[in-house]
């Protein structure tokens, strides 16, 4: 009965009460007394658990489990994952589930293939030592916008990007550009990719040399040889990204809000410590 009334409480500025009482099969006054009735000490933090707990999983767009929120709420609760994971099911939070995505690599070239250097080794000891990039597509009205990522492997951070209504070498290269520009690596980095004929082209190869970049590619119809993108990916439009836009301006100002606003500074990921990018750049610095 407690758990009942408890619901009614986080959700009374949302439904009525009588509405709420009649689903729940109990009574206002049952309720009205609950409140008046002293809590214990368990109650009290278990309603403060549930206060963080909804807003940690408004904060991560619906997306967070109960393991990820354990592990938000730990940077302030003593607080285990399975008292976590039993109230938000009182609570009706569940996170929502991954979807697999189309692939957009066009791999059927005669261009040179660069060797396989990454070797699937996604570790990264310092910034700048290893990035990923990959493209994908989004669906608007207008037709196809398509996204250039590259990703720093050390924090998984996105330091640069690109988007455009034509999936041509320009597209890569302006990401590369993006990149550069805001992180200024050293020579010798390694910069992964499939073996889509824009990474594949003349100018992008010739761009990477410039820069002293090492080029890697991923296996022939490998998709794991390029996870960490391809992960990045299908979390970004499980978290908004792949809804059907009205236009490509709409697409790119929420794509620009999703990577810049929330994915770099506030979405925290479990191979970081259940720290954002950001912040766990600002740790190891």
């Amino acid at each position: 009965m407690n758990e009942r009334y408890s619901w009614m409480q986080i959700h009374q500025e949302e439904f009525s009460l009588e509405k709420m009482a009649e689903a729940l099969d109990v009574t206002p006054s049952g309720y009205y007394a609950w409140r008046k009735a002293p809590y214990s000490k368990r109650h009290q933090e278990n309603d403060q658990l549930k206060q963080e707990i909804m807003k940690t999983w408004e904060q991560g767009r619906r997306r967070y489990g109960s393991p990820r929120i354990t592990e938000v709420l730990r940077q302030k609760f003593r607080v285990g994952h399975n008292r976590v994971a039993r109230l938000m099911r009182e609570m009706g939070l569940q996170a929502r589930s991954k979807k697999r995505w189309k692939v957009t690599t066009q791999s059927k070239h005669g261009l040179p293939i660069a060797e396989n250097l990454l070797a699937r080794n996604f570790e990264a000891k310092r910034p700048n030592e290893k990035w990923a990039g990959d493209i994908t597509y989004i669906l608007t009205a207008e037709g196809w916008l398509y996204l250039a990522v590259v990703l720093d492997l050390h924090s998984r951070k996105v330091v640069g990007w690109s988007m455009s209504k034509e999936m041509k070498t320009e597209l890569v290269m302006d990401a590369l550009n993006m990149a550069t520009v805001s992180r200024r690596p050293a020579s010798g980095l390694l910069f992964h990719s499939d073996r889509g004929v824009q990474y594949a082209s003349g100018a992008f190869k010739q761009r990477l040399n410039q820069l002293g970049i090492q080029q890697s590619m991923s296996r022939k119809g490998n998709c794991w040889d390029n996870a960490c993108v391809e992960s990045f990916f299908g979390t970004m439009k499980q978290e908004g990204c792949g809804i059907f836009y009205k236009s490509r301006q709409e697409a790119r100002i929420h794509i620009f809000e999703y990577i810049e606003s929330f994915y770099n500074r506030q979405r925290v990921h479990s191979t970081l410590g259940y720290l954002s990018p950001e912040c766990f750049e600002r740790r190891c610095a």
